[in-house]
């Protein structure tokens, strides 16, 4: 089989510019199974022609077109994208789409609907920083939904394992439509949705969802938050998944009592399988992370990549730490957890329950503020790519 790839850096404005590449990508034959157009700038001509040619690679497998609008009109965008998509609805072997690092905003999405819910082989779906917010990321999850009842109205399953949709302002209005579409689509493998300010809400209700795959071996929510409700919800979900590998869910505010539920559904074996647990900058406590350290030393034989870092909390010294890398050694895996900042001095002065619950809520009003002024800083860094008509 062959790749084919545009190369590098190239503004191609019109089909002139355009041509040469193109006679090229005709060349190859029709056993072309992947083309690579990504870290170029393509212009609505441009992706009206590679269009064309694409209908006739009918053993096309893989396309990526991340990063292809850098530069250009959000007027030109969907237009491109219409002509993409539509191209790629025609190939009956296209498994894998990739369009992340392109500025689309929710404005873009509508394009992108027909081939989503309607390509019956699309295994692998990577829509990563794309900017969408939560009204294109429902757009998207309510095609992903149609996508899994097409298949059923065929007597199939949709054939989606793989989704990757991190960076996209997702915030909690999404994920009610995420949810849905999982509980639908039942073959997801990975899900990858990191630093869209979800909170806890939204992490309840895209795991419950996601407990209708059973496959599922990769979930990254890195830096949403789940405080303790969201959680509660993970450490319940964690035994629809035994085949479960990857869980990320570094800064996720998960805090002690989060923690100790996750970690006590872990030490009942609940992922015999799991390989890497990152787990940095959330606030987990002393018991947690003895809990965490019981969990290991009864089912953690295959883990080999822990993250830890920023967990010192306010009782923090370096024995919990200690019986951490005890469990580890265990299983012959010492070096396993990652290498610790210099521990915090803890604190003589214990906290009343009140306290500590107040200071909680005080935490997460801080928290979303400071995800409200990230989500703010990312769309500018996106709109920044794009030139407004």
């Amino acid at each position: 089989m062959t790749t084919f790839t545009l190369g590098h850096q190239l503004k191609l404005d019109s089909l002139e510019h355009t041509q040469p590449h193109l006679d090229r990508l005709r060349q190859l034959g029709p056993d072309v199974d992947e083309v690579r157009f990504g870290g170029n700038t393509l212009g609505v001509e441009a992706c009206e022609g590679v269009a064309k040619v694409l209908e006739d690679k009918r053993e096309l497998r893989i396309a990526d077109f991340s990063d292809i609008f850098t530069g250009r009109l959000i007027t030109e965008i969907p237009q491109s994208l219409r002509a993409l998509c539509a191209s790629l609805l025609t190939l009956p072997l296209l498994t894998e789409l990739d369009l992340s690092d392109n500025a689309f905003g929710g404005r873009s999405a509508e394009p992108m609907l027909d081939f989503i819910s309607s390509a019956p082989s699309l295994e692998v779906l990577r829509l990563n920083n794309n900017g969408m917010g939560p009204q294109g990321g429902a757009m998207i999850a309510g095609a992903l939904l149609e996508n899994a009842k097409n298949a059923g109205k065929e007597g199939r399953k949709s054939k989606l394992r793989i989704l990757v949709c991190g960076r996209n302002r997702l915030e909690n209005g999404s994920a009610p439509s995420f949810a849905a579409a999982f509980s639908a689509l039942t073959t997801l493998e990975e899900v990858r949705m990191p630093q869209n300010g979800i909170r806890m809400e939204g992490i309840e209700a895209i795991v419950k969802g996601l407990q209708n795959n059973p496959e599922l071996r990769w979930l990254d929510l890195q830096d949403n938050t789940a405080t303790e409700r969201g959680s509660r919800a993970i450490a319940e979900s964690l035994p629809f998944w035994p085949k479960l590998r990857i869980l990320n869910l570094s800064d996720c505010l998960l805090r002690p009592r989060g923690g100790l539920s996750i970690f006590t559904t872990l030490a009942t074996g609940s992922n015999p399988l799991l390989t890497s647990l990152k787990l940095q900058s959330n606030e987990l406590d002393t018991r947690a992370i003895l809990q965490l350290a019981s969990a290991i030393s009864i089912h953690g034989e295959r883990l080999t990549d822990l993250e830890l870092n920023g967990n010192y909390g306010v009782d923090g010294t370096e024995e919990e730490y200690e019986k951490v890398r005890e469990a580890l050694g265990k299983w012959d895996h010492e070096d396993a957890l990652d290498e610790l900042d210099e521990l915090e001095e803890p604190e003589e002065e214990e906290e009343s329950e009140e306290e500590a619950e107040e200071e909680e809520e005080e935490e997460e009003v801080k928290e979303a503020k400071k995800e409200e002024k990230k989500e703010e800083d990312e769309l500018a860094g996106l709109m920044d790519k794009v030139h407004i008509a």
